[in-house]
């Protein structure tokens, strides 16, 4: 049995993002699905792990984690010997990986998390109609923070430096539901933000990601 567990949906963003990291360090896991539909996330074994009842829950032998970004950081150093090197160790790349991070996290995932909702999931899960009025003010917001990551992407291959990171890998899991809705303009219309998420979609690991929801 696997030291590492990952207890989660294949279909929530945040639990592909542990996932997309498992696969470009190599490591060997065990996917517990997690069935939110029946409610397991709210059960007492399940809010052991994660005392938010929210997916994912991380295990590696005694040690108990939850909240994607941080299972992600862990990973990330603990097993910085395998796969794919996803950190700056140190000095000022570290400190622009750090920036493009909170970056994801503060200002694209919001609105494009939003978006997601509404366009992918709500008529996914039926969950009601999408709203145009919250579509409209998310898509602005999500333009403008793209209109950054253009001219930055336009500096440098990736968003913190000229190799894949954290700050990149963060970003598949929204990308990847965004490219299959009419959002998508978002992306397709700069130039350099669409060869930057045509390229790490690409990425052999992400396929394995997108292969667990066929399963």
């Amino acid at each position: 049995m696997a030291a590492l567990k990952v207890h989660g949906s294949p279909f929530s963003t945040a639990t592909m993002r542990v996932l997309a990291v498992l696969h470009e360090k190599e490591l060997d896991f065990e996917f517990v699905p997690v069935n939110m539909g029946a409610g397991q996330h709210k059960s007492e074994a399940f809010l052991a792990l994660n005392p938010f009842g929210q997916v994912p829950a991380f295990e590696d032998g005694d040690l108990k984690l939850f909240e994607s970004r941080a299972i992600t950081q862990y990973i990330a150093e603990e097993y910085s010997d395998k796969g794919t090197n996803l950190i700056c160790p140190q000095g000022k790349l570290k400190a622009i990986l750090s920036v493009w991070k909170e970056v994801e996290s503060l200002k694209f995932d919001p609105p494009a998390s939003k978006l997601n909702w509404e366009l992918a999931f709500k008529p996914m899960l039926g969950f009601g109609t999408t709203d145009p009025a919250i579509v409209k003010e998310n898509e602005i917001t999500l333009a403008k923070v793209l209109d950054i990551y253009e001219t930055r992407l336009g500096q440098s291959k990736y968003l913190a430096c000229d190799c894949f990171t954290l700050a990149d890998l963060h970003h598949l899991p929204n990308l990847h539901y965004l490219l299959g809705t009419d959002a998508k303009f978002l992306i397709e219309s700069r130039p350099n933000v669409s060869a930057w998420a045509t390229n790490i979609i690409a990425r052999p690991a992400w396929a394995k990601v997108l292969a667990l929801q066929k399963q």
